[in-house]
């Protein structure tokens, strides 16, 4: 993981202790088994881009970054035990800007994507059900679905100088994550939650022009909500 992502964990692991430092719990929260979970927060998703080069006819050592995006993010959630859980994580489609690296630094952005990655998270809660901070750990599969794939006028000079728009799409893939988070009791119903999830995606994008190029995506999530049990 490069210092960039390696910033960001450690940011999210001290959100996540400010978050039980600074609980002022008027009650217990009741995420027992049984239990229904709903909470609403904001998603930061930036890939951790690990591209391969575009294939000829291409510049050599034509590669592409992404980047990242943040927004709203519905999760529900259902004890199932007092301390295993499943949780599906649902949204609006990310917009990511593509950019170019290795040798077409600094052309600036060449194109954009949306992606849909809905999750379904299995998770254990350490803890008693009434414990006003629950640490928990998550295992998950996401399927990114890709949409609205649009390139920009510098991908057409670079792909095909001359010639009609060039156009990409991103192929949809299943992908493993691994999650960490806490939840902290404001009262009975109501809870904060921080959490880090980090998958394992790779995907591949065609271009009209006949090029291909394969790419690690790798995506890390920081997710801040606001949750209600009932």
């Amino acid at each position: 993981m490069n210092n960039k992502m390696n910033t960001r964990v450690n940011g999210a692991l001290k959100l996540l202790a400010l978050a039980a430092a600074l609980a002022v719990a008027t009650g217990a929260s009741a995420q027992s088994a049984g239990q229904w979970m709903a909470q609403v927060g904001l998603n930061k998703i930036e890939p951790d881009v690990k591209s391969g080069n575009v294939t000829a006819p291409a510049l050599p050592e034509s590669r592409a970054d992404i980047g990242a995006d943040v927004q709203p993010v519905f999760t529900v959630g259902r004890m199932l035990t007092d301390n295993i859980s499943l949780e599906l994580h649902l949204g609006v489609p990310y917009k990511h800007k593509i950019y170019g690296a290795g040798s077409l630094e600094g052309t600036g952005a060449l194109a954009t994507s949306e992606v849909l990655p809905p999750t379904l998270f299995a998770q254990y809660r350490l803890f008693k059900p009434d414990s006003v901070v629950r640490p928990y750990a998550g295992l998950g599969l996401t399927y990114a679905y890709f949409r609205n794939e649009t390139g920009s006028g510098q991908l057409t000079a670079l792909l095909n100088p001359g010639g009609p728009p060039a156009t990409f799409s991103m192929q949809n893939k299943w992908a493993v994550a691994v999650q960490l988070g806490a939840t902290v009791a404001i009262n009975k119903q109501w809870f904060a939650d921080v959490s880090v999830a980090k998958s394992k995606l790779k995907s591949t994008a065609t271009y009209s022009t006949g090029q291909t190029m394969e790419a690690r995506l790798d995506p890390l999530a920081v997710c801040i909500g606001i949750g209600y049990n009932f």
